[in-house]
C-alpha cells in the first residue's frame, strides 16, 4: 500500500498499476541507475574498479569521476571495465569521489543527468 518498491533490479522497468475501484490502469516506464557504494582496487579481484551497473542500456552514457575538490579525474565509457582509483598513473587515496552519468531517458530520448558519490577504500 505504501507504494515503495525495494530490491529492484537496476534498467528499465515498466510499471502498472490497476485502481482499486476499477476505474483504469495506469502504466509507466522508470529507470533504475545503481553504482556501487565503495569500491576497493587491492588487486584481490573484489570490487576492484568503479562502475554504473546497467548503463550500458543507456543511449549515448557518458560518465564522469570527479574528486572532493571537483577536479575531473575520469570519463568512463558505460561498455568498459571502470575506473580502477588512479590518476595519470598514480593511485588515488581512500576518501570519496563524486560522479554526474549523462544519459539519454528511454523511451522519450530526453537528455538526464544524475550525479551521487561513492567511497575509494584503501
Amino acid at each position: 500500500d505504501s507504494g515503495v518498491f525495494t530490491d529492484v533490479s537496476a534498467g528499465e522497468h515498466i510499471i502498472t498499476a490497476r485502481d482499486i475501484n476499477g476505474c483504469g490502469i495506469g502504466v509507466t516506464q522508470v529507470l533504475v541507475i545503481d553504482y556501487p557504494k565503495f569500491f576497493t582496487p587491492n588487486g584481490d579481484g573484489y570490487h576492484d574498479t568503479w562502475n554504473i551497473v546497467g548503463a550500458t542500456t543507456l543511449a549515448g552514457a557518458r560518465i564522469y569521476i570527479y574528486d572532493r575538490f571537483g577536479k575531473l579525474l575520469k570519463q568512463l565509457s558505460p561498455q568498459g571495465e571502470g575506473w580502477n582509483g588512479t590518476y595519470n598513473g598514480e593511485l588515488m587515496p581512500s576518501s570519496d569521489y563524486w560522479f554526474s552519468i549523462y544519459y539519454n531517458e528511454p523511451g522519450d530520448n530526453s537528455k538526464k543527468e544524475f550525479r551521487a558519490h561513492f567511497t575509494l577504500k584503501r
